[in-house]
């Protein structure tokens, strides 16, 4: 039984059972909204009191992640990715989600140096397209994260082939995220559309929108069947782990 609250409404769940979730955020700002966006909306709810508790610490002062993974004379930011999980950890988060791709390149250091788990973005995304049956998975991402091989290594560890935009391609891709995206701008369209067309054309079956940027492009246009949202599978596992209920339209984020 659940307990009745101040104003009448019946009160469902059990808060004890939750766990508290660490954001770290800033990695853009906008991703970060969206991806909060994503787990309230994942949550299914019927009062506030059955929604996750979180904190977010939004740092968009920490530097950028593909600068320092493309020339290591750039500014490392893994103390200020540290600092911001010390914080969350302080302040109580017991799992932290990073909405940001290319940050999970730090993700050992990270797990070594903080109390808490962190849920790995990239392997969760390469057991959904596992359990998919997909084989040839095209990826968009950023140049540090084509760079570092973190989705080329994890399908291939689950036996799956993978293709990646030619270089003009790539580099509409960093336009995208970083002169578009970023600034607050649309996306354009047919751009979009001709990169993703090549990786089809490669014989991908499915595109891993593998930089959580790129997830507004499918919030803000209604994408074909084949594509995996990396910011969709980050806030389903969040409501998992964390111990809300998922929504059964969100148990399966791939078709």
């Amino acid at each position: 039984m659940g307990e009745e609250n101040p104003i009448g409404f019946y009160r469902q769940g059990n808060r004890e059972s939750m766990k508290k979730l660490g954001i770290i955020g800033g990695l853009g700002p906008m991703a970060t909204a969206y991806f909060f966006e994503l787990v309230v909306q994942m949550t299914d709810a019927k009062t506030d009191q059955e929604h996750l508790e979180i904190w977010v610490h939004n740092c968009p002062s920490i530097p950028d992640r593909s600068s320092y993974i493309l020339d290591h004379t750039k500014e490392n930011p893994l103390a200020s990715i540290l600092h911001s999980g010390r914080e969350l950890c302080r302040m109580g988060a017991e799992w932290i989600a990073i909405p940001c791709v290319t940050a999970h390149y730090f993700y050992k250091e990270l797990t070594e140096c903080l109390p808490v788990p962190i849920i790995h973005i990239v392997e969760e995304t390469a057991a959904v397209l596992k359990e998919s049956g997909k084989k040839r998975i095209g990826i968009l991402a950023t140049d540090g994260t084509v760079a570092s091989g973190l989705f080329q290594q994890e399908l291939e560890k689950n036996k799956m082939e993978w293709v990646l935009p030619r270089k003009k391609e790539q580099q509409d891709i960093m336009d995208f995220i970083y002169r578009q995206i970023k600034t607050g701008q649309s996306v354009e369209r047919v751009r979009f559309e001709r990169v993703t067309d090549s990786l089809w054309e490669q014989g991908a079956e499915a595109i891993v929108l593998g930089c959580t940027e790129l997830s507004l492009v499918k919030r803000e246009y209604s994408l074909e069947k084949g594509y995996l949202d990396v910011m969709e599978v980050l806030a389903k596992r969040s409501v998992e782990l964390c111990g809300a209920v998922l929504k059964r339209e969100y148990q399966y984020l791939i078709k």
